[in-house]
This record gives structure tokens, C-alpha cells and sequence, in this order.
């Protein structure tokens, strides 16, 4: 059976997207579809997969709506897969290209604030031209931790961005190596792997970095990976400060802004490249 789907990217984290409202293209979309669906050489390819699903058919949506302290008009879910068929609990690059479908599609009002349902409760993307403007919440300092590549170690902060997060501060972002292996972590602390991002300062307010995505590999760019980034970055003593922040990363340029109540927000690009048929 043949079935659409789109490409897009945020900053090129690319995803494949599954066109599927009312749940009956896709049922139980398996890890080993998704992830033939990624592959780069004998697929589509992408860091990962977005299946575009009502909240009120997508498997285990509602519940994870109602804990939202505002659910209501959340009528979308990102169901977002990693490259290697594991489930993720957000994605900002990947909420940004959802957003960007639903206006084009015309299942967002055009102009009006879109509420999207993730596994990490429902977040709030607003477009202003070719930007869009994620809410993700409150970026949570959790603590330090370590990070290992081969036989180079660092201290790391814990960061929670609705997913979790190691960042890993250097003075050069080629100290992490290739980082086509994932780098090694405290399992404990992160029983279903974690992100580690390698940040540099470029400036005030300025940072750089390299992601290790789990469930993908290095990609591009992270979108909630930029937020931790620049919240682990500004350091303790503006741990909640407002602030405003430029994130270079290897696919462009991202802005983290953080309000006086804690909560941050991820600006960037959204693009679909293609569409078409498959049967992967």
C-alpha cells in the first residue's frame, strides 16, 4: 500500500512527515518502518519521523494532554518517532515544520497561534513570515552530571526541555570528535538515553554547538537541545533570569528567548522540501 508524505526541516534536522488525521494509514506505526523510512541511503531519509494525528485518535494522547494545565484546542498531535524507531517526547526543530503543514494544509487558522499536543504536553507555535516561535516551557536545571566520548571525558549540566538534556561546555567544538557513536552518559540518570549538546561561547548571548541526538545520531541542529544549550549556558546565577539568546548550530541559526517566568521559546525557520508517494 502506497501513502503520502512530506519532507521538511528546521534548521536542517530533516524529518519525514506522515500525512495520517484520523489514525488509519499508519495503526501501530512499527519501529522498523520508521525507520526504513529514515534511512538515508535506501529510504527517504531523516532524523526523523512527525505523523500527523488528531489528539483524539493518536494511542495515549489524550492523557498526556489532560496533565496540560490549558489542553483545550490542542486538535493535533506530533507522534514523533526517532531516526531508530523510539519514541521522543518533543522536538522543537520538528514542532516548527508540524506547525509550518498545518497552516499550509489549512488545518491552522492562518495568522492565529497553533496549540499542538506532544508527549511533553501541548506547546503553543505562533508564525511571523518565514519564523515560527515555539513556547516549550520551562527549561529545568537539574544538576551536573559527566559525558564520554572514546576516552575524553566532561562535567555536564542536566537540563529538562520536556525531553532530557547533557550540556557539555568546551572551548572548541572539535573536542567532542565524531560523534557517530553515542557518547556514554550515567544510565541511571537517563534510563531512555539522553541528548548531549557541546556548546561553546561565541560572545554575550552568543553560543555554538554540536548535538548527539538519541535515537539519531549527530544531526544538525536540536531545537530543544538549543534551548538547554543557552539555559546551561547563561550558568547558576541567571538560572532563571530573562534573557535572549543567538544558537549557531551546523544547519543555521536558531534564538532562545527566556521570560520572566521562566519559560523559554525557540525562534527559527520551518521548511517543506518535497512530497510525494511512498511505500516504504
Amino acid at each position: 500500500m502506497s501513502y503520502p508524505f512530506l519532507k521538511g526541516h528546521g534548521t536542517e534536522n530533516d524529518f519525514v512527515l506522515l500525512p495520517d488525521p484520523d489514525g488509519s494509514v499508519h495503526g501501530d506505526l512499527s519501529s522498523e518502518r520508521v525507520r526504513a523510512l529514515c534511512d538515508r541511503r535506501a529510504g527517504i531519509g531523516g532524523d526523523g519521523v512527525l505523523r500527523v494525528i488528531r489528539t483524539a485518535v493518536a494511542e495515549g494522547a489524550a492523557s498526556v494532554v489532560e496533565r496540560s494545565r490549558d489542553h483545550a484546542g490542542a486538535e493535533w498531535f506530533m507522534d514523533y518517532r526517532n531516526a531508530d524507531g523510539s519514541l521522543a517526547e518533543m522536538c522543537g526543530n520538528g514542532i516548527r515544520v508540524f506547525a509550518l503543514h498545518l497552516y499550509d494544509e489549512g488545518l491552522a487558522p492562518a495568522g492565529e497561534p497553533v496549540r499542538i499536543a506532544t508527549r511533553a504536553g501541548v506547546k503553543v507555535v505562533t508564525r511571523d513570515g518565514d519564523l515560527f516561535t515555539a513556547g516549550l516551557g520551562v527549561a529545568t536545571v537539574l544538576g551536573e552530571t559527566k559525558v564520554s566520548v572514546g576516552d575524553r571525558s566532561w562535567p555536564a549540566v542536566q537540563v529538562d526541555v520536556g525531553n532530557p538534556h547533557a550540556v557539555v561546555m568546551v572551548d572548541d567544538l572539535a573536542e567532542a570528535g565524531r560523534l557517530w557513536d553515542e557518547p556514554s552518559y550515567d544510565v541511571g540518570l537517563y534510563a531512555d538515553g539522553v541528548n548531549v549538546e557541546f556548546v561553546v561561547r561565541r560572545g554575550p548571548d552568543h553560543i555554538a554547538m554540536r548535538v548527539h541526538e538519541r535515537g539519531s545520531g549527530e544531526t544538525r541542529s536540536c531545537g530543544t537541545g538549543a534551548c538547554a544549550a543557552a539555559v546551561a549556558a547563561a550558568g547558576a546565577e541567571a538560572a532563571e533570569a530573562p534573557g535572549r539568546w543567538r544558537v549557531d548550530v551546523p544547519g543555521g541559526r536558531v534564538e532562545v528567548t527566556r521570560d520572566a517566568a521562566g519559560h523559554v521559546f525557540l525562534t527559527g525557520p520551518a521548511l517543506i522540501v518535497a512530497r510525494g508517494e511512498t511505500d516504504l
